[in-house]
């Protein structure tokens, strides 16, 4: 353990920090390669030492004693905004791409067998996040540019006996939130640069295997951060008036906490012989999550679907998952327009593709392919206008796996 501890530690030292990318609402669709390329299915199915956020009890399905995974994902977010109000001024915005258009997110995974009913590893991954930055693209697009980033860094420990095991995952999180945009009113900068915070949780996972049926469930608690008065200030300019944030009786907006909401999860995989299925269901508390709920977000229930064919040498992956947006229109215009010009998490259909080669018994490579169709969402803005923003992606994992 000690050595596959000191792999995953450099390995993540050397892939640096996460940056601002989205697929539900602003959560990733998956940690790892493997689930990446399945859909983002694994709750109910093993991906080996990338299962530890996942559904950590899947770690105990790992084929040798250690296992080191490491790898990320280039993310290329296509956003774009339009607006137009029904007297032509100020929120009038032509289309418009958002220039936060390419990341890259870390994700290393160790695990190891310490004996036959006890495994344990360490991990440290990009999660969650979402940006745009609308610099000098016009008034009506307010030189908007917003990041928010979360990495999670966890250590998975699993108790497994006769196909059944438990796994809890106890979770420091960082958290980073930058707000920068132009009054529109006063025509002043409003920012007050990165706000970071650590934090921690935990994720709780089973599974029972009976024959070639694996059945799993996961929970993952919430997690809020203080991000002090990044949105209160960030907030100001906008609740004043019948038009208020927030607010409707004039009070400022105070919440200082940003929450990663809470999730719940079942899954399960049927494999026949070099076939395995797999199927994930999950929600995810939106309306629970501080900041969130103040965005009117709703929560959302994500489905996905993963196929995987193992040649031994080689396998090849394939995988859906819908989710339908966590963004709606909200009798509060300056809301609507928060969410569709700074916060767009509204991706809802995900396809995705990928595979494995071992170039031996000890290295392999992962590599996955996801694509999110454009989805395009009106939302009701001030001086009864109207914002449309679309949003697509692509992304490309690639991992490398290491088994001692």
């Amino acid at each position: 353990m000690k050595r596959s501890l000191k792999l995953a530690v450099v390995a993540a030292l050397a892939l640096g920090a996460t940056s601002a990318f989205a697929t539900n609402g602003s959560v990733m669709i998956g940690t790892g390669a493997k689930a990446r390329a399945m859909g983002g299915t694994g709750i109910g199915v093993s991906h080996g030492a990338e299962s530890a956020l996942t559904n950590p009890a899947m770690i105990s399905m790992i084929k040798t004693d250690n296992e080191v995974s490491i790898g990320g994902t280039l993310f290329m977010p296509n956003v774009k905004y339009s607006a137009k109000d029904s007297t032509g001024g100020m929120f009038d915005a032509s289309e418009k791409k958002s220039d936060a258009d390419t990341f890259v997110i870390p994700a290393v995974s160790a695990a190891s067998k310490v004996n036959d009913n006890f495994y344990m590893g360490v991990g440290i991954w990009g999660t969650s996040g979402l940006g745009v930055d609308y610099r000098d693209h016009g008034a009506g697009h307010m030189n908007m540019v917003t990041s928010l980033q979360s990495m999670q860094f966890g250590v998975p420990l699993v108790y497994a006996q006769d196909g059944f095991a438990i796994g809890v995952t106890p979770i420091v999180q960082y958290t980073s939130l930058d707000i920068n945009y132009m009054d529109m009113m006063s025509g002043n900068d409003v920012g007050q640069g990165q706000a970071t915070d650590i934090n921690f949780g935990f994720n709780v996972g089973v599974k029972h295997t009976i024959d070639d049926i694996t059945v799993g469930a996961v929970y993952k608690s919430k997690i809020k951060a203080d991000i002090k008065d990044q949105l209160v200030n960030a907030m100001a300019p906008m609740e004043v008036g019948p038009m208020g944030f927030v607010n409707s009786d004039n009070t400022r907006y105070s919440n200082t906490k940003l929450a990663s909401p809470a999730e719940l999860g079942v899954g399960i995989s049927y494999k026949l012989g070099e076939s395995t299925f797999a199927f994930d269901y999950k929600r995810i508390f939106w309306s629970d999550a501080d900041t969130y709920k103040d965005f009117k977000w709703h929560d959302q229930d994500v489905f996905a679907l993963g196929y995987e064919y193992d040649a031994g040498k080689w396998a090849a992956r394939a995988g859906y998952e819908y989710g339908k947006s966590a963004v709606r229109n909200t009798s509060n215009t300056l809301v609507n327009m928060f969410n569709a010009l700074g916060f767009p998490g509204t991706q809802e259909h995900h396809l995705t593709t990928g595979g494995s080669y071992a170039f031996s018994d000890k290295v392999s490579i992962d590599g996955a392919l996801t694509y999110g169709f454009q989805s395009k969402k009106t939302l009701d803005i001030p001086m009864n206008g109207k914002a449309t923003v679309k949003h697509s992606e692509v992304g490309l994992t690639l991992q490398l796996n290491y088994n001692f």
